[in-house]
């Protein structure tokens, strides 16, 4: 489920919910981000507590999306 927190037009946000509709586990993010063109590779990984973790990856023009991953 994609959350918009940048305000996105209703074009880019369908824009975005189409690259992301198949990212159902990290290791598909992963594969989905090196085959971009330039790559988006993960930035960050913050640690929320020992089972949940946001996984940062850098997107088109200043927009990153993260990932909630337990």
């Amino acid at each position: 489920m994609l959350v918009d927190r940048a305000g996105l037009s209703e074009a880019r946000r369908a824009e975005l919910e189409r690259a992301v509709a198949r990212h159902d586990t990290l290791a598909e993010v992963i594969r989905w981000g090196v085959a971009q063109k330039p790559p988006c590779v993960v930035v960050d990984v913050v640690v929320q507590d020992e089972f949940t973790h946001d996984v940062i990856l850098p997107y088109r023009d200043g927009l990153h999306l993260v990932y909630d991953t337990t």
